[in-house]
């Protein structure tokens, strides 16, 4: 029965260039982790996974315009650095209208940070307002005023869910567990 399976599947021809790409591929990974030290751990992984992505994409693109024997690992390991520290990731677009963006929030200098924390100790929300020139003393005050007594108007299995995410855990965590969709 498994070898019936195997014979089903399409096996296609390596490429040429993926051998040269593969012996290529430690030096490449070492010099990401250098180039991203001071992140964190799973923030440099990502980041050295982008940029083995994008001298995996630059290699085959050598090798289709010819050029295999241009390809280096230092070269392509610089290169997939500077693209990864400008935001330019492999298959992401540079949308400087999406402020969740990291391009974006790069190139016009913004922070994204949270607005709102659960405090366990006190079992309630805790907002953070952030007033700007066109808030008002009174709309500040309205919000201090009406967020905290928004989980009240909630039924209570609709707060235990509010209270689940507030304590950072996942929307499919909370489907799995409140048996939502």
């Amino acid at each position: 029965m498994v070898s019936a399976a195997n014979r089903n599947r399409s096996h296609r021809p390596v490429p040429a260039w993926h051998k040269k790409f593969i012996s290529m591929l430690p030096v490449i990974v070492r010099y990401a982790k250098i180039a991203f030290r001071g992140l964190g751990p799973e923030a440099r992984e990502e980041c050295v996974q982008a940029v083995v992505c994008n001298a995996c994409s630059a290699v085959a693109r050598l090798a289709q315009l010819g050029k295999l024997d241009l390809a280096y690992a230092s070269v392509l390991a610089r290169f997939g650095v500077r693209q990864v520290r400008d935001s330019r990731k492999l298959g992401d677009r540079l949308n400087i209208c999406d402020i969740s963006s990291e391009y974006c929030q790069r190139s016009k200098c913004l922070i994204l940070e949270r607005l709102d924390q659960y405090d366990q100790t006190e079992d309630c929300w805790q907002e953070i307002l952030i007033p700007d020139k066109t808030c008002t003393p009174a709309e500040l005050a309205t919000s201090r005023i009406d967020f905290p007594a928004w989980p009240k108007t909630l039924k209570p299995r609709n707060r235990r869910i509010a209270q689940f995410l507030a304590r950072g855990n996942r929307t499919s965590d909370a489907a799995r567990t409140f048996g939502v969709s």
